[in-house]
Protein backbone atom coordinates (compact mmCIF):
# COMPACT_ATOMS: atom_id res chain seq x y z
CA UNK A 1 0.00 0.00 0.00
CA UNK A 2 1.14 3.51 -0.84
CA UNK A 3 -0.20 6.70 0.74
CA UNK A 4 -0.14 9.53 -1.76
CA UNK A 5 -1.80 12.91 -2.28
CA UNK A 6 -5.37 12.89 -3.54
CA UNK A 7 -5.89 13.74 -7.21
CA UNK A 8 -9.08 15.08 -8.80
CA UNK A 9 -9.54 11.67 -10.44
CA UNK A 10 -9.76 10.05 -6.98
CA UNK A 11 -12.66 12.12 -5.64
CA UNK A 12 -15.51 10.03 -7.05
CA UNK A 13 -14.02 6.83 -5.65
CA UNK A 14 -13.42 8.45 -2.25
CA UNK A 15 -17.01 9.69 -2.06
CA UNK A 16 -18.41 6.30 -3.10
CA UNK A 17 -16.53 4.16 -0.58
CA UNK A 18 -16.92 6.76 2.17
CA UNK A 19 -20.70 6.47 1.93
CA UNK A 20 -20.46 2.69 2.19
CA UNK A 21 -18.00 2.98 5.08
CA UNK A 22 -20.22 5.40 7.01
CA UNK A 23 -23.53 3.58 6.40
CA UNK A 24 -23.11 1.55 9.63
CA UNK A 25 -22.50 4.80 11.52
CA UNK A 26 -25.78 6.27 10.32
CA UNK A 27 -27.54 2.96 11.07
CA UNK A 28 -26.14 3.26 14.59
CA UNK A 29 -27.39 6.85 14.85
CA UNK A 30 -30.87 5.67 13.87
CA UNK A 31 -30.80 2.94 16.52
CA UNK A 32 -29.54 5.26 19.26
CA UNK A 33 -31.71 8.29 18.45
CA UNK A 34 -34.88 6.59 17.25
CA UNK A 35 -36.48 7.24 13.89
CA UNK A 36 -38.18 10.62 14.61
CA UNK A 37 -35.01 12.36 15.85
CA UNK A 38 -32.78 10.59 13.32
CA UNK A 39 -35.06 11.69 10.46
CA UNK A 40 -35.08 15.28 11.72
CA UNK A 41 -31.26 15.37 11.97
CA UNK A 42 -30.39 13.33 8.88
CA UNK A 43 -33.21 13.58 6.32
CA UNK A 44 -30.84 12.69 3.48
CA UNK A 45 -27.52 11.76 5.04
CA UNK A 46 -26.07 10.25 1.87
CA UNK A 47 -26.26 13.39 -0.27
CA UNK A 48 -25.22 15.62 2.63
CA UNK A 49 -22.24 13.38 3.40
CA UNK A 50 -21.29 13.04 -0.26
CA UNK A 51 -21.20 16.85 -0.57
CA UNK A 52 -19.18 17.14 2.65
CA UNK A 53 -16.56 14.65 1.42
CA UNK A 54 -16.34 16.28 -1.99
CA UNK A 55 -16.04 19.74 -0.40
CA UNK A 56 -13.22 18.55 1.88
CA UNK A 57 -11.42 16.97 -1.07
CA UNK A 58 -11.55 20.29 -2.94
CA UNK A 59 -10.76 22.53 0.04
CA UNK A 60 -7.39 24.26 -0.31
CA UNK A 61 -7.07 24.51 3.49
CA UNK A 62 -7.30 20.73 3.87
CA UNK A 63 -4.56 18.28 2.92
CA UNK A 64 -5.97 15.00 1.64
CA UNK A 65 -4.13 11.75 1.05
CA UNK A 66 -5.33 8.39 -0.19
CA UNK A 67 -4.29 4.83 0.51
CA UNK A 68 -3.59 3.22 -2.85
CA UNK A 69 -3.48 -0.56 -2.93
CA UNK A 70 -2.61 -2.19 -6.24
CA UNK A 71 -3.66 0.96 -8.12
CA UNK A 72 -7.01 1.12 -6.31
CA UNK A 73 -7.90 3.86 -3.83
CA UNK A 74 -9.08 2.09 -0.67
CA UNK A 75 -8.91 4.79 2.00
CA UNK A 76 -8.47 8.49 2.60
CA UNK A 77 -7.57 10.95 5.31
CA UNK A 78 -8.24 14.69 5.34
CA UNK A 79 -6.10 16.86 7.60
CA UNK A 80 -6.43 20.50 8.58
CA UNK A 81 -2.88 21.35 9.53
CA UNK A 82 -3.78 24.84 10.78
CA UNK A 83 -5.66 23.45 13.76
CA UNK A 84 -3.97 20.04 13.95
CA UNK A 85 -7.15 18.17 13.08
CA UNK A 86 -7.65 14.85 11.39
CA UNK A 87 -10.94 15.98 9.91
CA UNK A 88 -12.12 12.89 8.01
CA UNK A 89 -10.94 9.35 7.56
CA UNK A 90 -12.62 6.43 5.82
CA UNK A 91 -11.61 3.04 4.49
CA UNK A 92 -13.47 1.10 1.83
CA UNK A 93 -15.48 -1.56 3.69
CA UNK A 94 -14.06 -4.22 1.35
CA UNK A 95 -10.60 -3.35 2.70
CA UNK A 96 -11.28 -2.73 6.38
CA UNK A 97 -9.50 -4.60 9.18
CA UNK A 98 -6.25 -4.62 7.21
CA UNK A 99 -4.54 -1.78 9.09
CA UNK A 100 -5.31 0.86 6.45
CA UNK A 101 -7.11 3.19 8.86
CA UNK A 102 -4.26 2.82 11.34
CA UNK A 103 -1.68 3.55 8.61
CA UNK A 104 -3.59 6.65 7.49
CA UNK A 105 -3.83 7.84 11.10
CA UNK A 106 -0.09 7.43 11.69
CA UNK A 107 0.63 9.11 8.35
CA UNK A 108 -1.59 12.08 9.26
CA UNK A 109 0.00 12.44 12.69
CA UNK A 110 3.47 12.34 11.12
CA UNK A 111 2.51 15.09 8.65
CA UNK A 112 1.16 17.22 11.51
CA UNK A 113 4.35 16.67 13.51
CA UNK A 114 6.47 17.63 10.48
CA UNK A 115 4.42 20.84 10.17
CA UNK A 116 5.31 21.74 13.75
CA UNK A 117 1.88 21.05 15.21
CA UNK A 118 2.12 20.38 18.94
CA UNK A 119 -1.28 18.77 19.50
CA UNK A 120 -3.30 16.61 17.13
CA UNK A 121 -7.05 16.23 17.48
CA UNK A 122 -9.60 13.90 15.92
CA UNK A 123 -13.31 13.72 16.64
CA UNK A 124 -15.52 10.66 16.46
CA UNK A 125 -18.78 9.41 17.90
CA UNK A 126 -19.45 7.45 21.05
CA UNK A 127 -22.14 5.31 19.40
CA UNK A 128 -21.58 1.66 18.46
CA UNK A 129 -21.08 2.55 14.79
CA UNK A 130 -17.96 4.54 15.66
CA UNK A 131 -16.35 1.79 17.79
CA UNK A 132 -13.80 0.83 15.09
CA UNK A 133 -12.73 4.48 14.72
CA UNK A 134 -12.34 4.87 18.50
CA UNK A 135 -10.16 1.73 18.62
CA UNK A 136 -7.98 3.04 15.78
CA UNK A 137 -7.42 6.43 17.42
CA UNK A 138 -6.82 4.99 20.88
CA UNK A 139 -4.28 2.51 19.49
CA UNK A 140 -2.55 5.46 17.79
CA UNK A 141 -2.13 7.11 21.21
CA UNK A 142 -5.04 9.56 21.21
CA UNK A 143 -6.75 10.21 24.54
CA UNK A 144 -10.54 10.34 24.55
CA UNK A 145 -12.27 13.37 26.03
CA UNK A 146 -15.80 12.38 27.05
CA UNK A 147 -18.52 14.63 25.70
CA UNK A 148 -22.25 14.14 25.56
CA UNK A 149 -24.75 15.73 23.22
CA UNK A 150 -28.49 15.41 23.86
CA UNK A 151 -31.45 15.74 21.49
CA UNK A 152 -35.16 16.14 22.19
CA UNK A 153 -37.99 16.42 19.69
CA UNK A 154 -40.19 19.41 20.49
CA UNK A 155 -43.02 18.83 18.05
CA UNK A 156 -44.70 15.89 19.71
Amino acid sequence: MVIRPLTADDIGTVVEFSLRAWAPVFDSFRAVLGVPIYTALFPDWESTQARAVEDVCRDDATAVWVADQLDRVVGFVAVRVGNGEIHMLAVDPDHQRQGIGAALTVFAVDRLREAGVMLAVVGTGGDPGHAPARRTYERAGFTAFPQVQYYKRLDG
